[in-house]
């Protein structure tokens, strides 16, 4: 009896201190973010949405690198596409390339401790981003860099969703063909993804890099407008709010969790009522436990609405996207969910090109094509186990 006693106690006590450590971790988050995001400025973009594709071209454009290479990735995996990554970084830092990688501490824990002492031999600045730290240990471990970016040479620039292990290649057969959309970047605009990395690096990297020149080359204006927005704390849920609230006509998400907070919903359920049609597109398939029973019970709130959801279902739909009546679109790193929107760092770019926009478009009706309408009676359905899926994932759907 006093065991059990003593347990409570120290369980009670544990909620406690979790309780106490995430919201002041918090408020001193909110209290230190400032806001980082461009102008309307152009560029060209083109993007990618199969990851061999995307791997080709990317690994090719490092190879030809002549200056500098910069990377800041959330996951970095120990498997086969992962040894050919650090196999050219490091060849490229032998020729005297400057090489910096950043990876996330958590996304990216599966590398090796003796891959980071060979990268560092070979010439490579390697460091982690969003480490867990004092005194707000619960609430640091949740926050991560889930941002995605690549600038070479200060010229060229990628930022998307993809991620380098097996799985971003189709070489994960529980998911299939990986479907996911990340974007290559050349003009002027690729001098604002340098500041981003270099700002995390500088936090993170120990090094102060924004005086010197030569990471700032003098670039063209491109022919596409668009902007970057970085987001972390409570910031995206702001933007995601105006977007919603500008649309007229349609509206179409991609995001492989959809888990929006009640703000979101709630301006979604306002642009339903006002005549706007939203589709969402989200997996068939889950790749994390509970995060498609945490989606349902908003999904289920939007389609008695009168909101179009979609199942794909030919592979794993990772993309995350956001297109606001063919006018402008969000390409980026953010899920739509409360992680992304409250906890995550992440960077989106924003697209005001009508050419673009089609572009997007044709590629999000392929998507919408190869899924399957997620039906009321599919969701309604008396399930036992799933039900109490729903529960819990509710329960823990800020951490999802």
């Amino acid at each position: 009896m006093n065991l059990a006693l003593i347990l409570s106690g120290l369980f009670f006590l544990i909620i406690i201190w979790l309780v106490l450590d995430f919201n002041l971790g918090r408020k001193k988050h909110l209290s230190i973010v400032s806001r980082r995001e461009t102008a309307i400025i152009h560029g060209d973009l083109d993007i990618f949405t199969h990851g061999k594709k995307l791997f080709a071209d990317y690994f090719q454009e490092l190879r030809n690198a002549k200056k500098h290479i910069h990377v800041l990735f959330y996951i970095v995996k120990d498997d086969a596409i992962s040894q050919d990554f650090f196999t050219i970084l490091k060849e490229k830092a032998r020729e005297g390339v400057e090489v910096r990688l950043l990876v996330d501490r958590l996304g990216s824990l599966k590398v090796k401790k003796e891959a980071i002492q060979t990268l560092r031999e070979t010439g490579v600045r390697f460091a982690f981003s969003n480490t867990i730290k004092l005194p707000y240990l619960f609430y640091s471990a949740q926050v991560r860099n889930h941002r995605k970016i690549t600038i070479i040479d200060g010229e060229i620039g990628y930022l998307g969703g993809f991620n380098v292990g097996k799985e971003y290649i189709d070489e994960e057969p529980s998911l299939g063909i990986w479907r996911d959309y990340h974007l290559k970047i050349t003009g002027r605009s690729v001098n604002f993804l340098q500041t981003e990395f270099l700002t995390d690096w500088h936090e993170y990297g120990g090094e102060d890099l924004f005086e010197d020149p030569s990471y700032f080359p003098v670039l063209i204006d491109g022919q596409v407008r668009h902007r970057f927005v970085p987001t972390e704390a409570q910031q995206l849920e702001e933007n995601y709010l105006k977007l919603i609230q500008q649309a007229d006509e349609s509206m179409i998400i991609g995001s492989p969790y959809f888990i929006p907070c009640q703000k979101i919903l709630a301006a979604l359920l306002a642009a339903l009522k006002r005549g706007v049609h939203i589709s969402v597109i989200v997996p068939y398939t889950a790749d994390h436990f509970l995060v498609q029973e945490g989606s349902y019970r908003y999904l289920r709130k939007l389609i008695q609405a009168g909101a179009n959801v979609y199942q794909y279902k030919k592979g794993f739909y990772h993309a995350k996207t956001l297109m606001i009546d063919d006018k402008i679109c969000d390409i980026g790193t953010a899920n739509f969910d409360k992680r992304s929107m409250y906890l995550n760092k992440e960077i989106n770019c924003y697209i005001y090109d009508k050419a673009f926009i089609h572009r997007l478009k044709e590629i999000l009706e392929k998507d919408i094509g190869d899924s399957a309408p997620l039906t009321l009676a599919v969701l309604n359905k008396p399930n036992p186990i799933r039900s109490f899926k729903e529960g819990i994932a509710g329960l823990v759907s800020y951490f999802l």
